[in-house]
């Protein structure tokens, strides 16, 4: 579907919804140049095909170190802010709003919220947004909802994120929870954080991550090309795209690879943890990061796509979005357990400890079929992120049109 500025009804695109005439959106998200695409930048640059939005980037989740180091490096993301919106595409502008993370030191929070609400209103009024919907992806900046004159206020939950490895959990974890009462609307992607986010906030839905389901099914079209550094590798190939972080169980690969020396083991994302042990392996192929409209290209080149997150927290409350991106591909999956995940356990292969994780793969190896792989990718067909955003913004407009209904109630006279 090609999307127009606009409004969706049904998946199709109509005039605009008489009660965000007018809106724009300020959105707070993940960084918007890490080297991965998460949910939080395909939801934003929908959300601007339908209205202007306002990317804020929000550094400070990381617990502070009392360092000259950090306390530089903070001032310079603040300067930073100073500069006026970029421009990333039509309707939607990209800045900067930090935070100092020496939030014990007496002052420091008071300095955020005075500085954080100025510049997020300085950007507002260089963008011409004069009406706003706040939209909060990250729960740390959320002590600036409901002070920045917006009209609505909007959580996306899509992660456990006080269980995120370096993070200050006990405020992170006080953000989260101050942010979930607060808002109008609380959309919450991971299933296994509904029930606790209900019992915050009657408001909630749930709102699973979505998929770019024509680009990842690339991986089937016959004239994508396989990378040259895939290309050679020896059959079969099991894959893994996303970052290397400290919830990857490095270990898992390690050892499948030692079990499987015969197999390559294909890494394709940024490594931000030690992952020299995996170096070592001679059948461990670290590639690094790739650009997005790459990624359908390295996983053609995969035999088996593989999830082998640590049973941790932090994994348990997650929606893990290669999830879907792996299905749109076709290839098959050998993933650990989560509830999201159990959902699709007729079309994943799912695996408690290492030894079960191996004999999956080397059963799906052996008996994976055309049938199969045309299944796993009728399963997210509809799952799109165009489908998943309309189904987005028809809440929140029904979540406006009541507010504007009782405003008006309450001020119509007696």
């Amino acid at each position: 579907m090609v999307l127009r500025r606009g409004w969706w009804a049904g998946g199709t695109m109509t005039e605009p919804n008489a009660s965000l005439q007018g809106l724009g959106i300020v959105y707070f998200g993940n960084d918007w140049h890490a080297e991965n695409r998460t949910s939080s930048h395909h939801i934003a640059t929908r959300l601007a095909q339908a209205m202007p939005v306002l990317y804020v980037d929000s550094p400070g989740m990381r617990a502070p170190n009392a360092s000259g180091r950090d306390f530089k490096r903070a001032l310079r993301k603040l300067f930073a802010a100073l500069r006026a919106p970029q421009q990333v595409q039509k309707g939607l502008w990209h800045c900067t709003v930090p935070q100092l993370p020496f939030r014990r030191i007496p002052g420091v929070e008071a300095f955020n919220r005075a500085f954080g609400q100025w510049a997020v209103r300085r950007a507002l009024r260089s963008t011409g947004i004069t009406r706003c919907i706040s939209w909060f992806v990250v729960p740390h900046p959320g002590f600036m909802a409901k002070r920045l004159g917006e009209e609505l206020c909007v959580f996306y939950c899509i992660d456990d994120y006080a269980a995120h490895p370096g993070v200050d959990m006990e405020l992170i974890a006080q953000r989260d929870e101050q942010l979930s009462r607060l808002a109008d609307v609380l959309f919450v992607a991971p299933p296994a954080l509904m029930e606790g986010k209900r019992a915050l906030n009657p408001a909630t839905f749930f709102s699973p991550h979505g998929v770019d389901v024509e680009l990842f099914g690339l991986a089937q079209d016959p004239a994508t090309q396989i990378p040259d550094q895939a290309r050679g590798l020896a059959k079969p190939v099991v894959g893994y795209i996303g970052s290397v972080h400290e919830w990857i169980d490095l270990e898992l690969i390690a050892w499948l690879a030692v079990q499987r020396p015969q197999w390559s083991f294909l890494l394709v994302g940024h490594a931000a943890t030690d992952v020299s042990a995996l170096r070592a392996l001679p059948n461990v192929h670290l590639v690094g990061t790739k650009p997005y409209a790459t990624l359908p290209a390295w996983a053609k080149s995969f035999d088996v796509a593989i999830i082998p997150y640590r049973l941790n927290r932090q994994v348990a409350n997650a929606n893990p979005l290669k999830l879907r991106e792996y299905l749109a591909t076709g290839k098959p999956i050998v993933s650990v357990r989560n509830p999201e995940i159990e959902k699709f356990s007729g079309l994943v292969r799912i695996a408690d400890d290492a030894a079960s994780f191996l004999a999956a793969l080397d059963d799906t190896l052996a008996n994976d079929t055309p049938d199969a792989a045309t299944q796993r990718r009728v399963a997210v067909a509809g799952q799109t992120w165009d489908a998943r955003v309309a189904t987005i913004l028809d809440t929140v407009a029904k979540a406006m049109a009541d507010r504007s209904a009782t405003s008006k109630s309450s001020t119509t006279p007696t």
